[in-house]
């Protein structure tokens, strides 16, 4: 449901309440970064996809589900940081769809002290990611309104509100977020005769890429598979008759999947250059 991990896109805080600063940003249009009109019907439910194995981010993932590593530095799961993060924009109620160790993720929420309620699923097998969320979906409380959707490997603050309104204003049934991460490499620019002319290091993505982040209208349950992956069916349907909007994310905002340990050390070293230039 998520590109591949990558660098940040840009650099916001992963606290509820703060906003990080970056130098590395991303080109919005005009249009997006203006003031938007609410959306008609405020979202206010969610769901959050944790069942995957998380093998990459091994040994961390031994133990417990990927949505319950911790961000480091912070104290706080992944997962924690979530559920704040929505809480802050409006949602209420959540449905967490759990498959690896999903009696380790439950008995997490158990014990924590939550921002709004949260109500889990498991996959008795696996259904893929549009199976996945169309058993989620059945489990919201309230099924004739439109959700938020988000992998649980998804670090990251923006307004959701407005992403919301840019969704109903485009009147989609579906709506992805879209980051442009930095490019982990340094790229070399040359002229038509092969002189190096320059070197670029991480520069951004001339490509966008989903960034695991979703405005569903209530119709959209209906449209996914029972088993199988909504990318590859439902989203291309969707796009050929163009109720498919994108949403490209603010300019310095930060994103990033948490897929791999390099990135949860990339994550630490973001965090502390921020602590250590707020000081």
């Amino acid at each position: 449901m998520t590109a591949d991990s990558g660098p940040a896109a840009d650099l916001a805080s992963p606290q509820p309440q703060q906003a990080l600063q970056s130098q590395q940003s991303q080109q919005a249009p005009q249009s997006q970064q203006a003031q938007t009109r609410p959306t008609t019907t405020p979202v206010t439910q969610a769901v959050i996809l944790a069942g995957g194995q998380g093998s990459r981010l091994r040994p961390y993932t031994d133990d417990r589900p990927k949505p319950l590593v911790e961000i480091p530095g912070t104290g706080t799961p992944i997962l924690g940081h979530q559920l704040a993060w929505l809480a802050a924009e409006g949602v209420t109620d959540v449905v967490v769809s759990c498959g690896h160790l999903a009696d380790v993720l439950e008995e997490w929420l158990d014990k924590a002290e939550l921002p709004l309620r949260v109500r889990t699923v498991v996959e008795a097998e696996p259904l893929g990611r549009g199976g996945g969320l169309k058993h989620a979906a059945k489990a919201l409380p309230r099924p004739d309104e439109p959700w938020y959707a988000t992998n649980g490997d998804i670090w990251t603050r923006f307004s959701l509100r407005d992403m919301a309104a840019f969704h109903h204003e485009r009147d989609a049934v579906a709506t992805l977020a879209l980051a442009r991460p930095r490019i982990p490499w340094g790229a070399v620019e040359t002229d038509q005769f092969g002189n190096v002319l320059d070197f670029i290091e991480a520069p951004p993505s001339p490509f966008l890429i989903n960034a695991g982040l979703y405005v569903f209208s209530p119709e959209f349950a209906d449209l996914l598979p029972d088993v199988g992956d909504h990318e590859r069916t439902t989203f291309p349907q969707l796009a050929r008759s163009k109720r498919l909007a994108g949403y490209q994310l603010p300019q310095g905002v930060y994103w990033r999947a948490i897929d791999t340990a390099k990135d949860l050390t990339e994550a630490a070293k973001e965090l502390a250059a921020y602590r250590d230039s707020s000081r």
